[in-house]
C-alpha cells in the first residue's frame, strides 16, 4: 500500500483535483451564507443572534474532525513511518487551530447577548479551549526540531495524547451539568432543530469541509516542495 501513499503521487493528484475542489468550496460556501444570512428565519427566542450558529457550530465540528484526522495520520506515521502521513498531520494542524479559534470567538460573541457573559469556565468551553492549546502545542512542537524524524515522532505522540480530549469535548454537555446547550443534531431521539435552520448548517458544514480539503491540499504541496528543496540542499 505504500506506493499509494507516495508524496509525489499525492501531489500530482492534488494538481489534478484542486481546481474542482476550489469550485465546489465556493459553491457550498455561497449557498450556505445565502441560506444562513438571508433565507433562514430568526429564532423565536434568540432573534437574529441565532445566525452566529451557522459559523460557530460547523467550526466546532471541524475543529473536532480535523484533530481526529490528525490523530489518525499520526498513528499511521508511527506505525508505517510514511512521510505523507506526517505531512498531512502537520499541514492540517494550523487549519484545525483556525477553526477552533473561530469556534471560541464566535461562541463568546454569541454568549454575551444570550448568556449575559463573554466567557464562563463551562465544561464544553473549557475542553474546547484545551483542544485549541493542543493544536498550538502541536504547531510549536513541529517547528522545534531540525531532525524531521524526531519531529514526526514527537508530534505524532502529542496528537495521540491530545485525542483523549476530543470525546470529552463532544460529550461534556452529557457528562456534566453545563451552561452550554446539549446536542441538537447528533443525539438520541433524533434531530431537534428545524429544517429551515438545518439546511444552512449542512451547507456551511459542507463548505467548511471542502475549504479544509482545499487549504490542506495547498499546504501539503508546499510542505512537499519545501522538503524537496531541503533535501537538495543537504545533498
Amino acid at each position: 500500500m505504500h506506493k499509494y501513499f507516495n508524496p509525489g503521487r499525492f501531489v500530482r493528484f492534488i494538481d489534478k483535483t484542486l481546481p474542482y475542489v476550489s469550485v465546489i468550496t465556493c459553491v457550498c460556501l455561497v449557498m450556505g451564507l445565502y441560506y444562513a444570512l438571508i433565507d433562514s428565519p430568526p429564532d423565536y427566542q434568540q432573534g437574529e443572534y441565532v445566525r452566529i450558529m451557522y459559523i460557530h457550530v460547523p467550526s466546532a465540528w471541524m475543529a473536532l474532525f480535523i484533530y481526529s484526522a490528525m490523530a489518525a495520520f499520526s498513528a499511521a506515521s508511527l506505525v508505517w513511518k510514511n512521510p505523507l502521513s506526517d505531512m498531512l498531520a502537520k499541514s492540517a494542524a494550523p487549519i484545525g487551530a483556525c477553526f477552533a479559534a473561530i469556534c471560541l470567538v464566535t461562541g463568546s460573541i454569541w454568549g454575551k447577548p444570550i448568556w449575559g457573559t463573554w466567557w464562563v469556565w463551562d465544561a464544553r468551553l473549557t475542553s474546547m479551549l484545551i483542544l485549541f492549546f493542543f493544536y498550538i502545542g502541536y504547531i510549536v512542537l513541529s517547528g522545534a526540531y531540525d531532525n524531521p524524524v524526531r519531529s514526526a515522532k514527537s508530534c505524532a505522540i502529542l496528537a495521540l495524547v491530545g485525542f483523549i480530549n476530543v470525546p470529552i469535548v463532544k460529550f461534556s454537555v452529557d457528562w456534566w451539568n453545563t451552561l452550554h446547550q446539549p446536542a441538537s443534531i447528533l443525539r438520541q431521539g433524533g434531530v431537534s432543530i428545524a429544517p429551515e435552520m438545518m439546511t444552512p448548517l449542512l451547507f456551511m458544514f459542507a463548505g467548511f469541509n471542502m475549504l479544509f480539503i482545499m487549504v490542506l491540499f495547498v499546504r501539503v504541496k508546499c510542505e512537499f516542495l519545501s522538503r524537496k528543496i531541503d533535501n537538495k540542499r543537504l545533498v
